[in-house]
């Protein structure tokens, strides 16, 4: 994985991290010594260490990125919100427009209270996510 290139620089970083730091192989040398052959930080390889450590010796585990549980902010649209949207967008437009557009669909979003403020990109994926075309 170290030779081919397939994987993500700080992947690759890692791995020969955790093989420079190998005490199986030998003698090992000190980590400024390490930090500098491998052009990194001394954080960096106590933070591999460390990290090796945590998950109990799993190299994979050490190599590649935590997975997040969640999102750090729930997002706004539900299924509810997608439900209104849609419904708003499949009714007559407002007197004067010959169709909806998504600004003005942004617009109405906006002076509905139980609906977040969406951004029109943000209404246009979710338009474009159940094939609904503005006619």
């Amino acid at each position: 994985m170290t030779t081919t290139g397939v994987r993500g620089a700080s992947m690759i970083m890692r791995a020969r991290v955790l093989l420079a730091l190998d005490s199986s192989v030998g003698e090992v040398d000190t980590k400024e010594a390490i930090a500098v052959r491998l052009g990194v930080s001394g954080e960096t390889l106590r933070l591999v260490a460390k990290r090796f450590a945590e998950t109990g010796g799993d190299v994979h585990a050490t190599i590649a990125r935590k997975k997040r549980d969640l999102p750090p902010v729930p997002s706004p649209v539900t299924g509810e919100v997608e439900a209104r949207l849609i419904a708003m967008a499949c009714s007559q437009p407002p007197q004067g427009y010959a169709r909806w557009s998504l600004r003005l669909l942004e617009k109405h979003v906006a002076l509905v209270e139980d609906i977040p403020d969406l951004d029109h990109s943000t209404i246009g994926r979710i338009l474009k996510k159940r094939n609904c075309v503005l006619t």
